[in-house]
């Protein structure tokens, strides 16, 4: 499918979706054109909404083709036209951070809307897999996390499970909520406490959008039209589409479906970046994983149109079943970083030996949001774990040396994950201490080290970090 064909189907399913909003007949043409007649806004805009400050502050929606629509916040009005098509999208800010609830007006000739309780401020979209849609009232401590939830300033889009096989306009929700003890419970709670971590320091208004399906690989949620542009995924996408039909049973596992059906409606509501914790349905591609982030992350941006926003990964956390896959599928996560704005939180040391959905989502949405507080919101301050720069091998003895190394250290009395390999290829545990915040590592079994791997395995057990208090990912020196 080419990218003016999906272009054409995502503003005609945005027309069919206004229009099944409407009262049948309510001036529709005889032909069966479907024809937008009353005035709609998209699915992000209602109630209790949080408008991203300092954008342009984009609303749409859709009116009868041809009327002039008027949008009014805050002390400041913008007018645009609606296409023939009946779309319209007015540009109304940009706007200073505010948690003063205020009405946002939509006028079309005698039609109007008016959404209310409206802050402005910070909004990020919250997306991936099970690891992601993992309720707070499911992780550590959840009964009393849920309790303490009030934070009225917090606002809160969940985004329900739908697949398309092209792009939708509009998908139901129940609208923006204030977060509660009465509202927070069934939400993503790494969205939520990396939101809590942001709203502590920030002291603005936070909206989070929580837009994750379980079980979901990456290819389902970037456009099938990125896909196909791709040398690598070109003719594997045209062979899925080719051999199978689409079925709702299992529509969410097919190229673009989420994106297709959870994400395109909500583009391009401005926001500030997106947190993403996907990987585990994609263990086994761990060769094709990087190049296909790159098309993703390229592809949202793109279509969002606000330039590199910080995209921001968890990488896997420490799950023994994961076996030899993970640490490589791991190693790709961490090569997104190539990209620009791209950060990773790591989370090896609080991963579960046999659930794949381990309960700390606390300290990975604090680690998120450290990584947006330096990288999206420039404060000075350490967000990052060690991470390997470069070794000396002198003799038997290996030496590493680390960025963010300041503060090196680990639990126990004992460094424990690393391996040292000689030419024949073969790696045996390694014995270390710490100096000087460096590594120093000897194995009895390698004379002749050549090659350093660290927490190579499903489920890991060192315990590197740094002063921070934010541990070293896994890695490796050699590309065996």
């Amino acid at each position: 499918m080419n990218r003016r064909r999906e272009i054409a189907l995502h503003w005609g399913w945005m027309l069919l979706a206004a229009v099944a909003l409407v009262a049948p007949a309510a001036g529709a043409q005889e032909t069966g054109e479907a024809v937008a007649t009353k005035l709609v806004a998209a699915t992000p805009f209602t109630d209790h909404m949080v408008l991203q400050r300092d954008t342009e502050a984009r609303v749409w929606g859709w009116a009868e083709p041809g009327t002039t629509v008027k949008v009014e916040f805050a002390g400041k009005s913008a007018t645009g036209d609606a296409d023939d098509q009946g779309r319209w999208e007015v540009a109304i800010g940009p706007f200073d951070a505010s948690a003063e609830g205020r009405t946002l007006k939509v006028t079309a000739g005698e039609q109007s809307l008016e959404f209310k309780d409206v802050l402005v401020g910070e909004v990020w979209i919250a997306s991936g897999q099970s690891n992601m849609e993992w309720r707070v009232e499911h992780a550590n401590d959840g009964e009393k996390e849920v309790a303490a939830a009030n934070w009225p300033q917090i606002r809160l889009l969940d985004v329900p499970h739908v697949t398309a096989e092209d792009p939708r306009g509009t998908v139901p929700t129940q609208g923006w909520q204030a977060c509660s003890p009465q509202t927070v419970g069934p939400f993503s709670a790494v969205a939520y406490f990396f939101g809590r971590k942001l709203h502590e320091d920030l002291d603005v208004p936070i909206g989070l959008i929580s837009v994750n399906w379980g079980g979901t690989t990456m290819e389902a949620w970037t456009s099938r039209t990125a896909l196909a542009e791709s040398d690598n995924y070109a003719g594997w996408v045209e062979k899925a589409e080719a051999e199978t039909e689409f079925d709702p049973k299992t529509a969410q596992y097919r190229p673009g479906s989420l994106f297709n059906g959870m994400l395109a409606p909500m583009i391009p509501y401005d926001i500030r970046g997106v947190i993403w914790y996907q990987g585990e349905s994609n263990a086994g591609q761990a060769d094709k994983y990087r190049d296909l982030s790159e098309i993703m992350i390229t592809d949202w941006r793109e279509r969002w149109n606000e330039g590199d926003f910080p995209f921001l990964l968890v990488q896997l956390a420490a799950f023994e079943p994961g076996g030899e896959s993970w640490p490589y599928l791991r190693e790709a996560q961490m090569q997104c970083q190539e990209l620009p704005n791209v950060g990773m939180a790591i989370a090896t040391d609080i991963g579960h030996r046999t659930d794949i959905h381990p309960r700390n989502k606390q300290e990975v949405g604090r680690r998120l949001a450290l990584i947006a507080l330096a990288m999206a919101y420039g404060q000075d301050l350490e967000s990052s774990g060690p991470v390997y720069r470069d070794m000396l091998i002198d003799g038997s003895e290996v030496t590493l040396c680390f960025d963010h190394g300041e503060g090196l250290a680990c639990d126990g009395e004992s460094l424990v994950g690393f391996e040292l390999a000689g030419p024949d290829g073969k790696y045996h545990a390694a014995t270390g201490t710490i100096a000087d915040d460096k590594v120093v590592l000897t194995s009895d079994e390698v004379a002749e080290p050549v090659a350093v791997r660290y927490n190579w395995t499903g489920f890991t057990t060192g315990t590197l970090r740094n002063s921070a208090g934010l541990p070293a990912g896994p890695f490796r020196t050699d590309r065996w």
